[in-house]
C-alpha cells in the first residue's frame, strides 16, 4: 500500500513554525499554532514512509513539543 502526501505545506513546517513562535498578534497566534502543528505532524508522517533524516525526525519532535507548550501557556494566560 502507497500513501501519497502533498509535499508543499509540510516541507515548509520551519517557516511555520517560525511564524507560530514570533507571532504577537494575540488573535492571529491560535491560527498560526495549528497551521504549524498540522504542518509538524503531517511532515512526520512524510519522513516515516520516506525514511527522512535523524536530525529532522529530532527537530520535528522538539518543534512539536515547543508548539504544544506555547499554546498551553498561552491558554493557561488568557484563562488566568
Amino acid at each position: 500500500m502507497t500513501t501519497a502526501f502533498s509535499p508543499c505545506p509540510n516541507r515548509n513546517w520551519r517557516n511555520l513554525y517560525r511564524a507560530a513562535i514570533l507571532e504577537t498578534n494575540q488573535s492571529a497566534l491560535p491560527q498560526r499554532v495549528s497551521e504549524a502543528e498540522e504542518a509538524v505532524i503531517g511532515r512526520g508522517r512524510e519522513i516515516f514512509y520516506d525514511h527522512g533524516t535523524l536530525e529532522e525526525k529530532d527537530a520535528l519532535e522538539d518543534a512539536l513539543y515547543a508548539l504544544r507548550a506555547f499554546r498551553s501557556a498561552w491558554q493557561h494566560t488568557e484563562a488566568a
